[in-house]
């Protein structure tokens, strides 16, 4: 574990650019071997915009680490922070602590926060947009978000108390499961419902997406389930009966188009509508 977080303390920019692009290719080669749905789409026309989205998040990101970095710091320095009030906490302990902890405030509180704000939802929405959701889909942010989702980051870092060590482990975990529970993959059932009872399986997530109330204001999880599971906010529904897309913008050749994207959440709000829960 120590070898560990003294390589995530100083991890080069090059490794965390290996991660990302080596996840997304992982996942996106595995797409066409086991696909959930045979999408009929032109595969790199699709991830376009959703690439042009994921570098507007880098920059965003990288722009504003600076601050992640200084807040990471103080709280060491200052032992600041819940796990840092925790005596005589092992170094495993410490470091699950963290990530799950940055999970909740950096992931699930922000996820769930952006769906019950109408601003904010206006914001993400991009990110539900998408009708032929896959890997590419799992860094769809409006840069908006991108500042929003730091913020909470910025927020979990100083509240739990993580060095930057663990600041950078839980992103690199987090970037590869959104890329897993997004990607266009089909898992057996049984697994994927085992899977789910601790962590974000790809079934589990894909309700989420899922183009009508209540499901889209489901399973906010990133990493682990057990947020969902915990604040009643897990719903099951089956995959075959997955549409992707959000009701109140359902013009799939527009939600393609960067343009229209960095547009959306200037739009006027739209009441969305409410499917029947037998729909399951």
């Amino acid at each position: 574990m120590e070898s560990i977080i003294n390589y995530f303390e100083t991890i080069p920019s090059l490794h965390r650019s290996l991660i990302l692009v080596g996840g997304l290719t992982f996942f996106w080669v595995l797409e066409g071997t086991l696909p959930l749905f045979n999408f009929k789409y032109k595969k790199w026309q699709h991830a376009w915009p959703n690439i042009f989205l994921t570098l507007t998040t880098i920059v965003v990101n990288f722009s504003l680490a600076f601050l992640l970095i200084f807040t990471a710091d103080w709280v060491t320095t200052h032992n600041f922070g819940i796990i840092n009030w925790i005596p005589n906490l092992p170094l495993w302990g410490y470091v699950l602590l963290g990530v799950l902890l940055l999970d909740f405030i950096g992931a699930y509180l922000a996820h769930y926060v952006e769906h019950k704000v109408k601003p904010l939802w206006m914001v993400h929405l991009v990110h539900h947009t998408d009708h032929n959701v896959d890997t590419t889909t799992a860094n769809r942010h409006h840069p908006l978000e991108s500042v929003i989702r730091f913020g909470f980051t910025l927020a979990g870092v100083f509240i739990v108390g993580t060095p930057i060590a663990i600041v950078f482990l839980y992103q690199s975990l987090s970037l590869v499961a959104t890329q897993f529970t997004h990607a266009n993959i089909k898992m057996p059932r049984q697994l994927d419902k085992l899977m789910s009872y601790v962590l974000v399986s790809p079934d589990m997530h894909k309700v989420h997406h899922h183009y009508v109330l209540p499901y889209t204001d489901s399973n906010f999880g990133n990493i682990f389930s057990i947020w969902d599971r915990l604040f009643g906010t897990f719903m099951i529904l089956d995959r075959d009966n997955i549409v992707y897309g959000v009701d109140t913008f359902p013009d799939e050749v527009a939600n393609g188009k960067i343009s229209t994207l960095l547009k959306q959440p200037f739009h006027k709000y739209r009441k969305p509508t409410n499917a029947k829960i037998s729909e399951q």
